[in-house]
């Protein structure tokens, strides 16, 4: 026969492990105004064909997604628009601010998105830049342009909620 004894100290290790197993993200930036223009169908995570100073430039927190926007040509899935400025360390072999970058689906993925993006009025936009780990990944969103009347709607939602943080704060 045998005797089962709780160590407390395991547990806390196999917390620790499990903590450390998760890969932290850092956001670079996020599309702010695509939540406004468009409506977001559907999210899809992707990689990033980058050279050495883009890296860098992200690292320092320097990137620019709001007239970006992807494209599926040829079977490959390619980020056009996003202006990642040239890294100011850089040399003569600093990279192009707003080149065409690969990004880095599945087979599967780029299919699925590109039939989806044929359909009337499907985009892909992206949302925001980030890397988890040391990877850079972009969010994509499939999104569908909004309407004159759907963004008025939006901001006199947005308003209609400030003045109510307004009212409970002055209660208060």
């Amino acid at each position: 026969m045998f005797q089962i004894e709780w160590r407390p100290q395991f547990a806390l290790i196999a917390v620790a492990m499990a903590d450390a197993a998760a890969p932290t993200i850092k956001v670079v930036t996020t599309n702010r105004k695509a939540q406004f223009r468009f409506e977001i169908l559907q999210i899809v995570e992707a990689g990033l064909v980058l050279v050495g100073t883009e890296v860098k430039s992200l690292r320092d927190g320097k990137c620019n997604l709001s007239e970006g926007y992807a494209r599926i040509e040829n079977g490959e899935a390619w980020l056009i628009g996003v202006h990642i400025p040239e890294y100011s360390q850089g040399n003569r072999f600093n990279h192009d601010p707003t080149r065409k970058r690969k990004l880095l689906l599945s087979k599967r993925q780029i299919r699925h998105l590109g039939a989806d993006t044929q359909q009337e009025g499907l985009t892909l936009v992206p949302l925001r830049l980030y890397f988890k780990g040391k990877v850079a990944k972009v969010e994509l969103g499939l999104a569908r342009g909004k309407k004159l009347y759907d963004k008025r709607a939006a901001i006199e939602k947005r308003e209609t909620d400030r003045r109510l943080r307004r009212a409970v704060h002055r209660r208060r």
